[in-house]
């Protein structure tokens, strides 16, 4: 299957993203051409899923370069610097993107004795690589994802993590993508994902796009969907894996791999390897964003609580390995993982 949507691409000397706020009412393509309004929309998750934030960190610094590849080289260095670090401030959980920021980063320490109008093109081949690399480890996670699902199956997925969420064909959906290539017939229940609903407004837009049957629930409704539907497999996406297996996704995803744990439901994370911090060693280490209360209490423009309402909004949770049955990555599945597991199949 040919991608479904370019999510992100750098082209004319410029990113261009799918505003992903506005979906699935207006499909809109905005161009990008300074930092300010990257952060805006990585702030405000018009970009938004792992390995697609780790193709615009480095999409971000090929952006700064050309902003910059006619000043002398000590300046040309200082604004790659203070860029990365600018970059690297707006989303703290999602270790892609200082994933990609850093790749683009080394390019420059490797090269810095070279004018910035040579070090330029070295960081547009970079960028590309990043963006093919993307595309072609999303495909093999589909590939080995693929494998799970039997004809038959009824799976749940919680938040988006599909072609909007990387440069190509999503992680979790990549798996249901490839089985739907494959001919299997399957069914999707899709949590709505409060606050912001990329659930309801994303992963069902994709999905009713390919033609695979889907359902959408909202996310109290995951435990009865298992015990009356009779659910056979979780996938979700990650946006950062500790050296141990603990997988910290979008807040509901936890409570959702206790649900399956109790209804005895394989739950399975799909990620490349690059969304694995070998450098965290467990899930509490894992930095968890808090966003805005008023993503919360306020829907469009209906105020949902009081004013001055307290709120708690972190925007991510953290799964233990212990409920999690594989990790999906782009070399073959781990099951049951462990740190010795995952390092094993990394350095294979």
């Amino acid at each position: 299957m040919k991608s479904i949507i370019k999510t992100i691409e750098w082209k004319n000397d410029k990113i261009y993203l799918i505003d992903q706020t506005k979906l699935p009412g207006k499909f809109e393509i905005n161009p990008i051409n300074d930092l300010k309004t990257l952060a805006v929309a990585i702030k405000d998750l018009k970009v938004r899923g792992a390995p697609a934030l780790g193709v615009s960190g480095a999409f971000g610094i090929l952006l700064a370069a050309k902003l910059s590849k006619s000043k002398p080289p000590s300046q040309f260095l200082k604004d790659i610097k203070k860029a990365a670090t600018f970059l690297n401030s707006t989303r703290p959980t999602a270790v892609n993107l200082k994933w990609g920021i850093d790749r683009m980063v080394n390019v420059v320490n490797k090269n810095k004795s070279l004018p910035p109008k040579q070090i330029y093109p070295l960081l547009e081949q970079e960028a590309k690589i990043i963006y093919e690399e993307d595309q072609k480890l999303c495909r093999q996670i589909g590939t080995h994802g693929a494998t799970l699902i039997k004809n038959g199956y009824k799976i749940i997925t919680h938040c988006n993590a599909g072609a909007l969420a990387t440069a190509d064909y999503g992680t979790a959906l990549s798996c249901m993508f490839k089985a739907h290539e494959q001919n299997k017939k399957f069914e999707v229940y899709a949590d709505e994902t409060r606050p912001l609903l990329q659930g309801a407004r994303l992963t069902t837009w994709e999905l009713k796009k390919v033609g695979i049957p889907v359902t959408l629930i909202c996310d109290n409704m995951a435990a009865q969907t298992m015990k009356q539907k009779k659910i056979d497999l979780v996938i979700v996406g990650a946006d950062r894996i500790a050296a141990n297996g603990d997988a910290a996704n979008k807040i509901g995803t936890y409570g959702l791999a206790i649900l399956a744990k109790h209804h005895k439901v394989p739950f399975y994370v799909a990620a490349p390897f690059s969304t694995i911090d070998f450098n965290t060693k467990s899930g509490d280490k894992i930095p968890i964003e808090n966003r805005s209360p008023e993503e919360i209490t306020i829907i469009g423009s209906t105020k949902m609580a009081p004013p001055n309402t307290k709120v708690f909004h972190p925007a991510f949770d953290v799964t233990p390995a212990n409920l999690i049955a594989g990790i999906i990555t782009e070399k073959g599945i781990i099951k049951n993982p462990t740190t010795t597991k995952i390092k094993q199949l990394y350095n294979s």
